[in-house]
Formats: structure tokens, sequence, C-alpha cells
């Protein structure tokens, strides 16, 4: 199931529940996604978390029929069992793989299109 807010963000966040791998240096941690924008995502965090919080994270999610979908993040908040983490990168391939899954989930799928637009206006997307 999937919801769609956008509460005080600057980009509309799809609530959904799908598998995600979060991955630093060697390790990596089975979570799941609680939301994504293409500006950011929160996941559950794991019982045993031992990140190095100041580094980068690449999130793995497993979108289904929309592929896999790789987010380059940085740890910005953990609190009340959720990790929310800021994209960094997003390349032009994974934009697309985004794009394609907030569309499919958006009441209005041309706001997906607004949303990805507004990464190229702000010079988000490398």
């Amino acid at each position: 199931m999937s919801e769609v807010f956008r509460e005080r963000r600057a980009h509309v966040r799809l609530s959904i529940d799908l598998p995600v791998e979060v991955h630093q240096g060697g390790s990596v941690w089975h979570q799941r996604l609680i939301d994504v924008s293409v500006a950011g995502a929160a996941t559950d965090q794991p019982d045993l978390w031992d990140a190095q919080y100041n580094e980068p994270f690449t999130l793995v999610i497993d979108a289904g029929e929309f592929e896999v979908l790789e987010l380059h993040a940085y740890l910005q908040h953990v609190e009340a069992g959720r990790l929310g983490f800021a994209v960094e990168h997003i390349d032009d391939e994974n934009t697309q793989r985004l794009r394609a899954l907030l569309a499919a989930h958006l009441d209005d799928p041309a706001l997906a299109d607004e949303e990805v637009a507004s990464l190229d206006a702000r010079g988000e997307r490398r």
C-alpha cells in the first residue's frame, strides 16, 4: 500500500513499503523502505545498527516492476525506529525509475515529471 504526502517538504514523499538494502563500505543492512521522494528516503532502523553516520550510504531499493533503484545518500536523522536519508546523487537511469515509481502511485502522474524537473532546475541531479 502506498500513500502520498507533502507535509512541509519541498518534494512529494511517497509512503511505500518495499525491501531496501542499505550499503556502507562492506556492511549491508536489510531493511524496509518507509517513504521515498526525489530528495530523500526513510527506512526502518535495524536492531543492530553500527554504521558510520558521517559516511555515505547506497540505498538499493527493490521496486518490483520498476526494477532496482539505487540512491546515494547521507544519513540525516535517526528517530523513533526510522532512518532519514538525504539523496546526494541520483543518475539519469535511476531518476527515470524513481519517476516511474512516483507516477504509478500519484493521483496526478504529471506531478512525478514536475518533481524530476525541480531537481534539474536546482541542479540537484548529478
